[in-house]
């Protein structure tokens, strides 16, 4: 309660200070924030956005949802106010972004997300039950039919079709493929050497769709089809999701309390960057495709006025913000995780 006070108390006074240097309108247009990024958190930053404007009217706020590998380019470049990525960016990506921009970027964890295998099988209706070593088959061209007896093993008493899997994967830069491929990693000693963990990779088998508006599309139209999907891609379509086989053998759903349970599995891996991989966790209850997601903000933005209203949206995002998450499917950020989040947050100038 103390820690929601305080950072209530501060949000509060960093919108007077946004209204109070905006009350004659000026500024308006040069004041535009201006972000690009991951497909995986759309959804709920779309609702942040307009929620957030509606309490602060100098807010203006635009975002393009192009996949994590675009986000982590246009940070790079300075060609936008924050980037947006569930694949934190690399030692040799962030030195030479800050180097480029003569500021450093910060990594600011927002919630935490599911990707699901999502599937299309005509007359089946029940969550199939699927480990990492047969998804990692699926994807790598081994297992081609529905009814292939890895599959049957873990779906005892369902009649399953004798149909070819039609596999959907991402074509662009995609944090959602680099968390899907980082599982994989762990959970199939043989994907790591032979296709990899990556925002992008070259899958063996399937055809591609970009973001996860295009992987759920396609999913939703082909017949006998399965596709990695953030959680809300599938739940807002109705499609189907399997259970998935974590570290302790356990077939678990994806689920706001799994994917906190991941979360809170890892809390004492968080590096000083506020970057942590959550997949495969150790634990019972634990949700094994589960991933924090990212916003890249300049510690020093060119432009004050807005630096002071992206600092102050992303106090919100930590209070207020986080009721949301929970409608959309996300879960909100551990306590202690927001606590440190703040203090980069008011460094940020």
């Amino acid at each position: 309660m103390k820690k929601l006070a305080l950072i209530t108390g501060i949000f509060l006074m960093s919108i007077l200070l946004v209204s109070c240097g905006n009350q004659d309108g000026s500024n308006q247009s040069s004041s535009q924030i201006n972000g690009a990024g991951a497909t995986f958190p759309f959804p709920l930053y779309s609702k942040w956005f307009d929620e957030y404007s509606k309490i602060n009217t100098a807010a203006k706020i635009n975002y393009q949802s192009i996949g994590s590998g675009g986000g982590i380019k246009q940070i790079s470049e300075g060609t936008v106010d924050f980037g947006a990525t569930d694949s934190p960016m690399t030692e040799e990506e962030q030195k030479s972004a800050e180097t480029k921009n003569n500021s450093k970027i910060f990594h600011i964890p927002t919630v935490l997300g599911a990707v699901v295998l999502t599937y299309n099988l005509p007359g089946i209706d029940i969550p199939l039950n699927l480990s990492g070593t047969t998804v990692a088959e699926i994807y790598m061209g081994k297992i081609k039919k529905w009814n292939d007896q890895k599959i049957l093993a873990d779906n005892v008493g369902v009649n399953l079709p004798d149909k070819e899997i039609v596999v959907v994967y991402r074509t662009d830069g995609s944090g959602t493929t680099y968390i899907f491929t980082d599982y994989l990693a762990k959970a199939h000693p043989e994907w790591k050497d032979a296709i990899g963990v990556s925002k992008t990779v070259k899958f063996a088998a399937g055809q591609g769709a970009k973001g996860n508006e295009g992987v759920t599309g396609s999913v939703k139209q082909l017949p006998y089809s399965i596709g990695y999907v953030e959680l809300i891609y599938a739940l807002q379509n109705e499609l189907n999701y399997a259970n998935i086989k974590n570290d302790a053998g356990e077939f678990v759903t994806p689920s706001l309390e799994t994917v906190t349970n991941a979360g809170n599995a890892m809390l004492d891996q968080m590096d000083e960057n506020l970057t942590v991989s959550i997949t495969n966790a150790k634990g019972k209850d634990v949700y094994p495709i589960s991933s924090y997601t990212y916003l890249l903000v300049f510690e020093k933005n060119k432009n004050p006025e807005k630096a002071k209203i992206l600092k102050s949206f992303l106090i919100w995002a930590l209070a207020d913000g986080q009721k949301y998450a929970k409608e959309l499917g996300y879960a909100p950020l551990p306590e202690s995780v927001s606590k440190k989040t703040l203090e980069v947050i008011n460094k940020i100038n």
